[in-house]
């Protein structure tokens, strides 16, 4: 088995935990929609994936959940009720800093947009430890997608077996997995952490 020369992290469910429900409740105040409504534009409308695949500027967004809400306040106060629904899994955070200390390069791949990874940039400083970041947003495409893989071979300027991917969902494994990857559904820390000791990145 070929040792990989870089592992790629997704972000939500393995390195943070998150839930837009939490956000949901914390705008319940700001809006004239009851939980229910409000629930699915968030979760089952195309909005929340149309920004993050990057067909939508955070003011578009901004703009389009205030039209329909009537959210009575500012981006900044909405920006902080949308996006704190994280919690860091420390398990999975000291499996990427021990990688990282082995000499061997990090990276993220992720669905995800832009107030929740200026978010994070704020408040969880394990996020600016990894070496490149390939996030849906900023190249018009969401995985199982080919494009975001494509952009991660680019970014880490390597391919196929020398790749090591762990992701919550098994499309999004699939998806590595056919261009040659090495990927795992992860499932716990230690069981994805055992994995990178099966192909000798960690011991």
């Amino acid at each position: 088995m070929t040792q990989p020369r870089a592992v790629v992290f997704d972000l939500g469910k393995v390195m943070l935990d998150f839930d837009y429900g939490i956000a949901v409740r914390r705008l319940l105040p700001w809006v004239r929609l009851g939980l229910g409504e409000l629930r699915r534009l968030f979760e089952q409308s195309p909005l929340l994936p149309e920004y993050e695949i990057g067909g939508m500027s955070t003011a578009e967004f901004f703009a389009r959940v205030q039209a329909a809400t009537g959210f009575a306040g500012d981006l900044s106060a909405f920006a902080e009720l949308f996006a704190d629904v994280f919690s860091e899994l420390p398990a999975m955070v000291a499996v990427q800093a021990e990688v990282r200390q082995r000499g061997v390069p990090t990276y993220v791949l992720s669905n995800t947009n832009e107030l929740t990874i200026q978010y994070i940039r704020r408040h969880f400083p394990f996020f600016g430890q990894f070496d490149g970041y390939v996030l849906s947003y900023e190249h018009g495409a969401m995985k199982p997608a080919p494009r975001l893989y494509e952009v991660a071979e680019q970014l880490a300027g390597l391919r196929g077996a020398d790749l090591f991917y762990l992701d919550d969902l098994p499309e999004n494994v699939e998806a590595a997995r056919r261009r040659g990857w090495q990927a795992v559904v992860h499932e716990s820390a230690a069981q994805s952490r055992a994995a990178l000791v099966a192909v000798g990145v960690l011991s």
